[in-house]
């Protein structure tokens, strides 16, 4: 079993983190550390509650270090902790600038040791299933995804009266949906920014629709908006044989939201009623309209991963190069923006 301890203590070490890694029962938790130590959310029994980031850092017995802070201290957290020896996990987004991706693992090759972005949700199930579909090869070749992130929450931008990209909706929401794009289709050859602010200049981002364009014709598309009284499909697929719409999203964070956690059978698990559909013309040329039964997806899973890269020397499950590509996506899309 590796020794794992958090630099963070918020929502994100304490909902998208810890119910997996103690899944995997593959991972011991020994400290995590927050500013005041103290922490708003259950406590772990046996685990070392500090405001002493050093209890961390001066820690040889440490196989892994998740940071989940907020964005704008990834790098100086992220740097911190390879300086002193540590594998570290770090939260998306990975960085602000590009620049700072590189500079990490340059570091991280420098010193010898493991540092990987997490990016969980390449395992959720929506994004599973439409893979599934693809390379069924039922929609024929490929023309256009859309991928759509929406939610009606006008109440977060209209509360932020100042511009900020480690606050901004790119930053913080098309980290998941660009790391897909570009796990599972690659980098574009092209793509094209739409980063609005809708309340006006100044104000939060909450707004994009970014395009990316292949060589073979195929364009993805995602859209994400927080001023959708009623959201978009999660994904829309189009073939030249058919098309396959998945209208509801991965449901591991609905769960969680409810505290129904991964220790349960059916926890993140699609009912029929969220399958998605499928429409295509088979060889034949028969017309056929039928549900697909939702993939599982499990965040553990991604625990499961950085354990066989730590542990058997796997291959990282999010490449370097994906990383530092996706944060200069991100950074060159809120660039027009002030």
């Amino acid at each position: 079993m590796l020794t794992a301890a958090f630099i963070g203590n918020g929502k994100s070490t304490n909902r998208y983190h810890l119910p997996f890694i103690l899944k995997t029962k593959k991972f011991q938790v020994k400290t995590i550390f927050s500013p005041s130590g103290k922490s708003n959310w259950q406590k772990l029994d046996g685990v070392n509650y500090t405001s002493s980031i050093n209890d961390i850092l001066t820690d040889d017995g440490l196989d892994l270090v998740i940071i989940t802070t907020p964005a704008e201290f990834h790098y100086e957290n992220a740097k911190l902790a390879l300086e002193h020896g540590k594998n570290v996990l770090l939260e998306k987004p990975f960085t602000m600038l590009a620049a700072e991706a590189r500079d990490l693992f340059n570091l991280a090759k420098e010193k010898g040791v493991f540092l990987q972005a997490y990016q969980n949700r390449r395992l959720d199930s929506d994004f599973l299933t439409v893979q599934k579909v693809i390379e069924s090869g039922k929609l024929g070749e490929l023309l256009e995804v859309e991928m759509h992130y929406d939610y009606f929450r006008p109440e977060v931008p209209e509360s932020m009266k100042t511009f900020s990209p480690a606050v901004s909706y790119l930053y913080g929401h098309a980290c998941h949906t660009v790391d897909q794009v570009l796990s599972y289709f690659g980098s574009p050859d092209h793509i094209h920014y739409d980063v609005r602010q809708l309340l006006g200049d100044g104000r939060m981002n909450d707004y994009f629709d970014l395009d990316f364009y292949y060589a073979n014709a195929l364009k993805v598309s995602i859209k994400s908006s927080y001023f959708r009284i009623k959201a978009r499909p999660s994904f829309v697929v189009y073939g030249k044989k058919g098309m396959f719409v998945k209208e509801t999203k991965d449901r591991q964070e609905e769960d969680l939201k409810h505290f129904y956690m991964p220790d349960r059978p059916d926890f993140g698990l699609d009912y029929p009623e969220h399958y998605g559909n499928l429409t295509y013309i088979d060889e034949a040329g028969t017309y056929h309209e039928e549900k697909v039964v939702s993939e599982v997806g499990d965040y553990s899973q991604f625990y499961e991963k950085i354990y066989q890269s730590l542990v058997n020397g796997a291959d990282k499950f999010v490449q370097d190069s994906e990383t530092i590509r996706l944060i200069e996506i991100l950074e060159e899309g809120i660039s027009g923006l002030k």
